[in-house]
């Protein structure tokens, strides 16, 4: 009798889930055109054809939607970083693929990496993925750092001030190299999808690849 209840679920089960993504799918369009603060369940509701407390049932609110996108989001990129460090990726291998999901997507990489949506404050699992990302490179760079790596100012401070690291066990070098990493190429990242390298006539990607190559040099 149990099997027969959870069967009979299924079909429901499917179609909320359906439904959600169908929502998620206009979300992202509306993002795309009018950026997260525009976004309107109410709007959604009349694209798909349904009444305002209707759609409500599958999102609570507004920010009900955008945490569900963000976990999307953390969690594809996680995904990706996890896949490429499994595959041998090192510091190099996972700025390629730290670019490419970039590029792929890059509504999706200002949802999580862009200006914070006024008013919105991301629920604790989001931050749990994104220290879970950080620890993919905290690894990389713990792996690549030299035997005699020398000790900087700012990485001493590091070793007094390594809450963001969680538990991770990498040395205040490695802590110094990873954040060096995560903020020149988010940088880079951020201005290349925003389109302000538009007309000065270089290859964003070569850019890319000699600020990289300038990162994993002063191993």
């Amino acid at each position: 009798m149990a099997e027969t209840a959870a069967e009979a679920r299924n079909p429901r089960e499917r179609y909320r889930a359906q439904v959600r993504a169908e929502i998620k799918e206009h979300a992202w369009e509306q993002i795309a055109t009018a950026g997260v603060p525009a976004l309107s369940l109410n709007a959604i509701a009349r694209q798909m054809g349904m009444s305002g407390p209707a759609l409500y049932r599958y999102f609570a609110n507004r920010d009900d939607l955008i945490t569900e996108l963000i976990r999307d989001a953390y969690r594809s990129l996680d995904e990706t970083l996890t896949a490429a460090a499994s595959g041998g990726a090192d510091l190099a291998g996972l700025a390629h693929a730290l670019r490419e999901w970039a590029l792929a997507d890059p509504q999706r990489y200002f949802l999580i990496y862009g200006t914070p949506v006024p008013g919105y404050h991301a629920p604790q699992d989001t931050t749990d993925t994104s220290a879970r990302i950080m620890a993919t490179l905290l690894d990389a760079c713990t792996a690549a750092l030299a035997p005699d790596a020398p000790a900087t100012p700012f990485g001493a401070h590091l070793a007094d001030h390594r809450d963001w690291a969680r538990d991770h066990p990498a040395p205040p070098e490695a802590l110094h190299r990873a954040l060096s990493f995560w903020t020149r190429l988010h940088g880079l990242l951020s201005l290349e999808l925003a389109g302000h390298f538009t007309g000065m006539a270089f290859d964003p990607a070569l850019f890319f690849a000699a600020e990289l190559a300038d990162l994993t040099d002063r191993a």
